[in-house]
């Protein structure tokens, strides 16, 4: 059985208590319980969070934990003197340790991430390097792991970070069947980005959403407006009236972000050649996929992809 200790903080955010779901499903999927979760802070008893939420946890005593987890705050609050001498006891003790989100603050002031490689949310990380200049903050990853110290981004991504070590203990096979209990489509490697250009597209209608999954399962096809229109069941014109006041963009430029996607995870995930990834996802050239990456993301494909080996 390993033993976990999840660390809350005064002010903890509400979304890092996700991560701990994928611990207590691994156990519903072996049917025994491999994970011992135990709930931690620096006095105990209940710890008021973010949204009204608070949690009732043990005080921080000399108990050893294979692994310790630190959830992160809203903002990159400071560390008190007691969490701060906690992780770094931890550190000696714990086979791996732990930071969600701006939880990576705490291991940062206790000089656990000098010299290491370690993410936090996006919106912080500039901040966390600035503060502590002996880290390599990559502000762009969704989890990263530099021996036994792991850091995620924020939100969703601690759920990454935790399926990610269900897998390192348990195996892919676990860790596939957890996240599709949690209904998690798939686990998002470590090195991904942290942005989604999906995430510009919002249809509002079920003929405009049907266009765009028209558009996901064909991209190498040309995708014209009159295909797209069909799809929709609209006429051309209907269609992209509609789809410019749903999306706010063009069908044209909404076709660019959905390939942009798609080649962007074939280059993070596989080893295929750049040419190769720009006709099966519909771009005519290499060229033209780089000019899209870098409105899309600032960088060409080859940087998307050495970032994520590296990873």
């Amino acid at each position: 059985m390993q033993r976990l200790g999840y660390v809350f903080a005064p002010g903890f955010q509400a979304m890092g208590i996700a991560p701990i779901s994928a611990f207590e499903f691994a156990n519903l999927v072996l049917g025994e319980a491999f994970y011992d979760l135990h709930l931690l802070s620096e006095a105990g008893g209940l710890v008021r969070g973010s949204f009204g939420i608070s949690i009732d946890t043990k005080r921080f005593d000399d108990t050893p934990y294979d692994t310790i987890l630190v959830g992160g705050g809203i903002g990159l609050a400071p560390a008190s003197p007691g969490l701060i001498a906690f992780v770094r006891q931890a550190m000696t003790t714990a086979r791996r340790i732990a930071a969600l989100c701006t939880g990576a603050n705490v291991l940062a002031e206790a000089g656990l991430l000098d010299g290491r490689r370690a993410t936090t949310h996006w919106g912080h990380a500039r901040e966390l390097q600035a503060r502590f200049p002996k880290i390599r903050v990559e502000e762009d990853r969704i989890f990263i792991i530099d021996g036994p110290v792991w850091t995620s981004a924020g939100m969703t991504a601690g759920i990454d970070l935790a399926l990610g070590m269900v897998e390192k203990d348990l195996g892919a096979e676990v860790a596939r069947r957890v996240a599709g209990m949690l209904v998690v489509h798939h686990r998002r490697a470590g090195g991904q980005s942290q942005h989604s250009a999906l995430l510009e597209l919002d249809a509002k209608s079920d003929r405009i959403q049907s266009a765009l999954d028209y558009a996901r399962r064909n991209l190498a096809a040309p995708l014209s407006v009159e295909q797209l229109a069909e799809a929709a069941h609209l006429s051309p014109r209907q269609f992209s009236r509609a789809f410019r006041a749903e999306t706010g963009q063009s069908p044209a430029k909404a076709v660019e972000t959905l390939r942009v996607e798609a080649a962007r995870l074939m280059m993070e995930r596989g080893r295929h050649p750049i040419d190769y990834v720009a006709s099966q996802t519909g771009f005519a050239d290499r060229e033209r996929m780089r000019r899209a990456f870098l409105r899309a993301f600032g960088q060409p494909p080859q940087v998307i992809r050495r970032n994520a080996r590296a990873a």
